[in-house]
């Protein structure tokens, strides 16, 4: 693969190296998630239904401690926290993506 993206930057100097450097941004924009942030957004937005140490308060609704809900890809579970359930309001538009994630790295702390 690098050999044929070094070609084809030498074949066309300025789209291949503009290629190849959004490649390198796209590859190098991962960034972990932080737990802190997660619990503060946790305490403010959560704890109330789900209660400060992931027991739940409200009946039905998951008990993160012992990992109830958790045991799925943080992709799936950005995507159940944004469109809500039940009596769980949806948090697309009041939470950033990046924010939500936050939260699923500390639910997965609470076990």
């Amino acid at each position: 693969m690098i050999p044929k993206l070094v070609e084809s930057v030498a074949a066309f100097p300025r789209t291949g190296m503009l290629a190849a450097l959004l490649l390198a941004g796209l590859v190098g924009t991962a960034n972990a998630a932080d737990i802190a942030k997660g619990g503060t957004l946790y305490a403010t937005h959560c704890a109330t239904c789900h209660g400060a140490n992931g027991r739940p308060v409200m009946p039905g609704t998951p008990d993160f401690r012992r990992m109830q809900g958790l045991m799925r890809p943080d992709m799936q579970l950005l995507n159940s926290i944004r469109a809500g359930k039940g009596t769980m309001p949806a948090y697309f538009g009041v939470l950033r993506d990046r924010e939500i994630l936050d939260i699923v790295a500390y639910l997965r702390t609470l076990s």
